[in-house]
């Protein structure tokens, strides 16, 4: 098992739920791993249809001079989760509970400060795909569908072919998103896993939901108007400010580009409103409508994976993150929500 994957048990994290009696929780139902065989041995056994785990680092916003933070993220969702009820609207046991990806090791070794060089990051961030692109990959491979609480959006890229990957061939990606996050390659960052998977072929065609205006390059739009095949996208303005276009409308048109194929759905906090964020915007979607679109596109049959990234709870403030642990539980259980 690679050291970098950190498996958890029943028993390791049986401290952050509790039940009283008459009452079901995720962390009474969940499907959870063992020590005594290999984790793909044990998921390939279990009736599941979702794996979620968590990769918890801050690494790749750094490197893209972000806000960092994203790595408290996971600890937020992780006693949400377990505590949520197992009811008929929720059902926890269609969901393993892997553990999370840890790079301290690599990290302490960085000694990364506010002045660190963002292109010295860069082998770490590699590090970070591969490992991330490896279990990904496998979990596709044995028919379930992973769920991943970031991190910064750079893991976009070990999503996408690990996906790729497991399913042999390239895939689609629905990003609700206020940047296009294909800034130039080079080095690796939270601003260009799309791009690397769109130039390796790993990503076939691409749709950006509600895109900031204020705040997207316009070599990126050049880019996207030169591959507009590929490459979509609409506008938070259009959609909420000048209201020329309807959400569901385009939820609609989102779907009839990406769905013909497997897509994963990506969900960036910088574009939900006041969400404690690497780039934490007090204009964008309400939490509401964040809830609605990824009900409606984890309905289609090509949902392939769920990736909620760049929350960035602070640890001391209890309050934020029981506020950002609440809203990534909500997105995740509306993704898995029973009809």
């Amino acid at each position: 098992m690679d050291t970098h994957l950190k498996l958890y048990t029943k028993q390791t994290i049986s401290h952050l739920f509790y039940s009283q009696t008459g009452e079901k929780k995720f962390g009474d139902t969940m499907q959870f791993f063992t020590t005594e065989k290999p984790w793909d041995t044990q998921l390939a056994e279990m009736d599941c249809r979702y794996v979620i785990f968590g990769v918890p680092e801050d690494v790749g916003v750094r490197a893209n001079r972000g806000r960092p933070g994203a790595d408290t993220a996971w600890q937020a969702v992780l006693k949400t989760m377990l505590n949520m009820q197992h009811n008929q609207f929720n059902n926890g046991s269609q969901l393993a509970l892997l553990g999370h990806l840890g790079f301290a090791d690599e990290i302490a070794r960085a000694h990364i400060t506010p002045q660190t060089d963002p292109k010295d990051l860069h082998d770490i961030i590699s590090k970070i795909d591969e490992v991330l692109t490896a279990v990904v990959k496998r979990i596709v491979e044995l028919g379930k569908i992973p769920i991943v609480i970031g991190g910064g959006h750079n893991n976009a890229y070990g999503m996408i072919k690990g996906t790729s990957l497991g399913l042999g061939k390239p895939i689609n990606s629905l990003n609700i998103d206020a940047h296009t996050d294909l800034r130039p390659t080079g080095y690796r960052h939270s601003g260009n896993g799309f791009l690397y998977a769109f130039e390796e072929d790993y990503l076939d065609k691409y749709f950006v939901f509600g895109l900031h205006e204020n705040y997207t390059l316009q070599t990126n739009l050049n880019f996207a108007a030169a591959h507009n095949d590929r490459i979509k996208y609409n506008t938070f303005e259009d959609m909420r400010i000048r209201r020329t276009k309807k959400v569901m409308r385009e939820a609609e048109n989102a779907l009839a580009f990406v769905a013909e194929n497997n897509f994963g759905l990506e969900i960036d906090c910088d574009a939900i409103e006041l969400v404690p964020s690497s780039a934490l915007t007090p204009s964008g979607f309400t939490p509401q409508m964040a809830r609605r679109l990824a009900y409606v596109f984890s309905r289609h049959k090509h949902a392939s994976y769920l990736h909620i990234c760049e929350a960035s709870p602070d640890p001391i403030n209890l309050n934020e993150m029981i506020a950002v642990g609440k809203l990534l539980c909500y997105l995740v259980s509306d993704f898995i929500r029973v009809d």
